[in-house]
């Protein structure tokens, strides 16, 4: 995607403003010992500035050592992690990704766990001061301004709080509405470079992350506003929102997914308490398309992470639905998205900022979704109890639903006894019988417990049915569950002795 004459647009900025442009050499010179480095995100990375930054360390090994390299995540190779750059270089993300874990688990590079919608205020407050930013914009128009495009989270409070800002003009950023601007004035140094942004491939969904996203799609209504995260489920999950209507989207994260509903006018903005008609978003990932969509595009605001992840403004939402993933849960209803055991995986990010703030909503939900099982079905990740050393992302309180290929749990004003029986019941058959002897180990339910699995282990999905009679009541019909013991007991209770007597042939009077 080419915005413009790349070279004709380079030179009239230079005209304007020539103490802006020099040779890199001279633009990385101003970086010292001990500085902090911002790199914008995901996406947005100035890539041809990373790799002119290590170019310049190879070519000048001892200009400066020890530099903090700060982003929230980045999806290029971080080149600065490579051993032979740990006397320049030393990473700290506020989320661990894939270019990034191993060095954090091996100690050679920091992660800072905190909620994303903090992030701005501790370089407002300059609790952590940036050095020197090094950012990607689109080309400047005629009053100067610029925009971060894909990425504006925490690029923008960088910006205004770096003591030196370097900027990459880029022909392919798109410019994006919302509070993403920011003028000519505030970049001290400007490098010229068109070259494509980074992609998001997600893996291609399977049929198990289908059949979850078709359990989701069952709770998630029309004129409900969304959040959704990013990888192969919800992708999955966003692929079986296609009959829906008028669904908003108030998200942390733009993806393929979300673009596609709203070409198809799944997704409108009509019903949204806030920014109605908008699609608000901080930061996008996804295909050169998607990109070219949200160029100009009136119906995206990107907004910073403040803004987006504040639990207060996503509580304003009414009817708010907030949909994440996890690593694992346990048989209580904490998860865990952060770490396996002891070894860091991701990070905070986002996801208690929207669960908190949807659970205050009007109207709002939580939803959990999670594959049963990892590692080729020989861990279930529904567990007794998070593995020791890992960090609780989401508490017992943050979840209304978890979802499984198996089936639904509710969990919201369930006892312990009542949760573990929801999710054994969605857990994987061959690790069902397990679940049920450990829940009676820990005491979570009753040593006497039943636990009748049914048929293969599996909810029979096929008897359920929808009934309409002649009054216009519609009735939805199904199998019962286990998680129906309360009401089935409610029920029993109900009933007359002699009504009893006649269902039953016998009650109970102690």
């Amino acid at each position: 995607m080419i915005l413009g004459d790349s070279g004709k647009i380079c030179e009239e900025t230079k005209k304007i403003y020539p103490q802006k442009f020099a040779s890199e050499e001279e633009i990385f010179n101003h970086i010292h010992r001990g500085d902090r480095i911002f790199i914008s995100t995901a996406c947005g990375e100035p890539q041809y500035l990373v790799q002119a930054l290590i170019r310049f360390v190879e070519s000048n090994p001892k200009a400066f050592f020890d530099a903090e390299v700060l982003h929230v995540w980045t999806l290029g190779v971080a080149p600065y992690t490579d051993a032979k750059f740990k006397y320049n270089f030393r990473l700290n993300s506020f989320f661990v990704g894939n270019n990034s874990r191993e060095a954090v688990n091996r100690g050679m590079a920091d992660y800072t766990p905190i909620f994303l919608s903090q992030v701005p205020q501790l370089l407002h407050r300059g609790l952590v001061h940036i050095n020197v930013a090094l950012i990607q914009t689109s080309p400047p128009d005629d009053h100067g301004f610029m925009s971060l495009g894909v990425s504006v989270d925490i690029v923008k409070a960088a910006v205004e709080n770096a003591s030196l800002v370097i900027a990459q003009i880029n022909q392919f950023m798109p410019r994006v509405h919302g509070d993403g601007f920011i003028h000519i004035d505030h970049v001290d140094y400007i490098v010229c470079h068109d070259e494509p942004l980074l992609e998001y491939e997600a893996m291609a969904p399977n049929e198990v992350a289908d059949q979850i996203g078709k359990y989701v799609a069952r709770i998630v209504q029309d004129g409900d506003t969304i959040q959704i995260g990013y990888g192969s489920l919800p992708n999955a999950i966003l692929s079986n929102f296609n009959d829906k209507k008028n669904l908003g989207v108030h998200s942390e994260l733009l993806t393929d997914g979300m673009v596609e509903l709203m070409k198809k006018g799944v997704i409108n903005n009509s019903q949204k308490t806030l920014n109605r008609g908008k699609t608000v978003a901080t930061f996008c990932m996804g295909h050169q398309s998607t990109y070219q969509y949200i160029h100009d595009n009136p119906s995206f605001e990107f907004r910073t992470l403040d803004y987006t992840n504040n639990p207060l403004n996503i509580a304003r939402q009414n009817n708010m639905t907030a949909i994440n993933t996890a690593l694992e849960i346990d048989l209580t209803g904490q998860s865990t998205a952060e770490s396996l055991g002891k070894t860091f995986y991701s990070g905070i990010g986002g996801k208690a900022d929207f669960m908190r703030g949807a659970i205050l909503a009007p109207g709002g939900k939580t939803i959990l979704a999670i594959q049963s099982t990892a590692e080729n079905g020989e861990v279930s990740r529904i567990v007794p109890f998070v593995r020791e050393g890992a960090g609780i992302s989401l508490l017992r309180g943050d979840i209304h639903y978890v979802v499984t290929e198996f089936g639904i749990a509710y969990l919201h004003g369930k006892n312990i006894r009542e949760r573990a029986m929801e999710l054994i019941a969605i857990a994987h058959p061959d690790f069902r019988s397990w679940l049920v002897a450990e829940a009676k180990k820990a005491g979570f339910i009753f040593q006497d417990q039943a636990f009748i699995p049914g048929k293969g282990g599996e909810y029979p999905d096929e008897l359920e049915a929808c009934k309409n009679t002649k009054t216009g009541l519609d009735i939805f019909l199904r199998p019962v569950k286990i998680s129906d013991e309360p009401f089935l007991k409610e029920f029993i209770y109900s009933l007359s002795d002699r009504s009893l007597h006649r269902r039953f042939i016998s009650f109970r009077k102690d």
